[in-house]
């Protein structure tokens, strides 16, 4: 169910949304990244962000948010209706910038879902998420004058500001079962993601081991994961660290729904 072409368009998505969420898409396809690559699953993607990086593969989530409002009982009918999936991945956006997002996934559980919510890390919420995929944002994904899509520049200062929030990513590795997944563009990136692993391990009660860590090639589109993969790939070895693919971009390139 693509609703990408409504209308609706906000520069901001009011988090306060009561018993329903700005939808942008919510359709059935495989999971492409993450520790549960290959997975079956219904995808509820929501839009809107607090964070805009320059490379941003849902820019209609973002950087310029469009959707459809649904109430939840829609939302869970939705899911519902694709009898063959037990997983969803609740994504964005930012899917927890929405409080509703909680009861959403409160009743998915109910209905015995596993539910993965895409998170960048900034904000936390008390859910029973099954598996909390943290994508911490690094410096190379700040939208400087010279690489913000829209050419503005606007979003370089605020996103810098709120992209890395030590306290939330500690609370969220102590209360779900989690993934730390980087989209990684080259080896510049990894002084950034040792600092912030090495301050992470140091302030959580719970061990963060290198098979939780995740680098993932930066690239929306096949010509450009042919561009960083490898280099990726290499990265992971090196580190002692995980290497995830993007499945969806390898089968379906840059198309919607997948």
């Amino acid at each position: 169910m693509p609703v990408s072409d409504s209308v609706d368009r906000a520069s901001e998505v009011d988090a306060a949304d009561g018993d329903g969420l700005p939808i942008n898409e919510l359709f059935y396809s495989l999971q492409g990244e993450g520790a549960l690559a290959g997975v079956p699953s219904v995808f509820v993607r929501t839009s809107g962000c607090n964070l805009r990086c320059w490379f941003c593969d849902s820019y209609h989530t973002s950087w310029e948010p469009t959707h459809a409002w649904m109430d939840l009982e829609t939302i869970v009918a939705e899911v519902e209706s694709h009898e063959s999936a037990e997983h969803v991945v609740l994504t964005g956006g930012e899917p927890l910038i929405h409080e509703a997002s909680v009861t959403l996934i409160e009743a998915l559980t109910d209905r015995g879902y596993h539910t993965t919510v895409e998170t960048n890390g900034t904000i936390y919420r008390d859910a029973p998420i099954d598996l909390a995929s943290i994508s911490p944002k690094l410096a190379s994904s700040v939208p400087t004058p010279d690489r913000d899509p829209k050419g503005e520049g606007e979003w370089e200062a605020r996103h810098e500001a709120d992209r890395i929030d030590l306290g939330t990513l500690v609370r969220l590795v102590e209360d779900y079962d989690f993934q730390l997944k980087f989209v990684v563009t080259d080896a510049d990136d990894m002084p950034e993601i040792l600092e912030l692993l090495g301050d992470l391990r140091g302030a959580a009660a719970v061990p963060v081991r290198n098979d939780d860590v995740l680098l993932m090639p930066e690239g929306a589109t096949r010509t450009r994961l042919k561009e960083t993969r490898n280099r990726v790939a290499r990265l992971a070895m090196d580190h002692g660290f995980r290497y995830t693919p993007r499945l969806h971009v390898d089968l379906w390139n840059d198309a919607p729904e997948t």
